[in-house]
């Protein structure tokens, strides 16, 4: 039976490039398969025949060769340009496809990036707010300065590897299938050391805990996160260092909680002040100020004190201050005191709801209640 025009095999015309022969024998050699269509009786015939003209048509010699004499011109033995070998077509689908799985015919060692490190830096809340530069001890990987990071002992090298020849990558032939790997005697390292340095022990890396600098920008808050390129682990095989990332943690505060750009306090206030109203000594960030309490403030009222709060790394305006009032019962009264307090217990008593509207309404409230289950 006559073969087929490799160009109409591939579905392309004669002047076609090299990319788009590649192309198209990628797209025929998924299409046509054996073991994805494992029911057709014609695919393997198919992908045979896509891979001959594929073997012709990506070799420029024998594109010439081919175009110039036909099949006669390219036809050999067994495992040549006229039969079919699965071993010849293992390199070509690494070829093909190595940009796939990631590797082809990719020759040389291979570097590793360094790991990332992270440290957690807890700080004060003024000096969240206000910024800080501190200084931290961060313990990590760095380059054996005794051996450059080779790993070889001084005055020696690494020598290439014997299994996988200094590529880092073994290849491994699994039915039409050639899969790369990484190497797994110099775990993709290209090179093994006879003679390890003694600092590092063949390594290329030793612990050493590094002292660095931090600025800290002002305005951070709980989980902001400053980046310091190059900072963390040491690479391998001369990859690029990792980096460092510090978390930052704001110690809890004695008077404020912070929510953003917000503050929030709470103060302690007098009865009389409540009831009579007054001024109480607010502190804030920047100082104490004066807050203005009006008679018959109740417990738990908030007050809000624009401008008072801080402001963020992602937003220079400043937030406002929430405070909350908390009356405080008196303790450790003396006989005196006591006389005095109940003659004005029993004032307010006779004044009813005039002097304690919530005690009023809380108590009809009740009446209404036990009024309903009543009946």
């Amino acid at each position: 039976m006559a073969k087929r025009d490799y160009y109409e095999v591939l579905g392309v015309s004669r002047t076609a490039s090299a990319d788009e022969i590649k192309k198209a024998y990628r797209r025929l050699a998924m299409k046509h398969h054996p073991d994805r269509n494992k029911d057709d009786e014609t695919a393997e015939a198919k992908f045979k025949e896509a891979k001959q003209a594929y073997e012709v048509l990506s070799d420029a010699d024998k594109r010439a060769t081919y175009d110039r004499f036909g099949h006669e011109g390219v036809s050999g033995g067994p495992g040549g340009m006229g039969g079919y070998s699965a071993e010849g077509f293992g390199d070509i689908f690494g070829d093909v496809f190595g940009d796939i799985f990631g590797g082809g015919r990719q020759r040389g060692s291979q570097v590793f990036r360094g790991a990332d490190l992270g440290y957690e830096l807890r700080l004060d809340l003024e000096k969240a707010v206000s910024g800080d530069s501190a200084t931290i001890d961060v313990p990590t990987q760095v380059t054996c300065d005794s051996c450059s990071g080779s790993g070889a002992k001084k005055g020696s090298d690494p020598v290439k590897c014997s299994t996988c020849g200094g590529a880092g990558q073994v290849r491994m032939q699994q039915g039409f299938f050639s899969i790369q790997q990484t190497c797994p005697n110099c775990k993709g390292a290209g090179t093994t050391i006879s003679d390890p340095c003694s600092a590092c022990h063949g390594r290329g890396r030793v612990h050493k805990t590094k002292t660095l600098s931090v600025k800290v920008p002002a305005g951070v808050d709980n989980g902001d996160r400053i980046r310091l390129s190059g900072e963390g682990e040491a690479g391998r095989n001369g990859g690029p260092p990792g980096d460092l990332y510090v978390e930052i943690r704001v110690k809890p505060h004695k008077i404020f909680t912070r929510d953003g750009a917000n503050l929030a306090c709470e103060v302690p206030i007098s009865v009389a002040t409540a009831a009579l109203g007054g001024e109480v000594e607010l502190p804030t960030l920047d100082g104490n100020v004066a807050l203005k309490v009006p008679a018959g403030t109740q417990s738990g009222k908030v007050f809000r004190l624009r401008g008072k709060g801080v402001a963020t790394v992602r937003d220079p305006r400043i937030g406002d201050l929430f405070a909350k009032v908390a009356v405080e019962t008196p303790v450790n009264l003396t006989a005196e005191q006591r006389d005095l307090l109940s003659q004005f217990e029993e004032s307010i008593r006779a004044g009813g709801e005039k002097h304690s509207p919530r005690a009023g309404g809380w108590l009809d409230t009740v009446k209404r209640f036990f009024d309903r289950i009543s009946q």
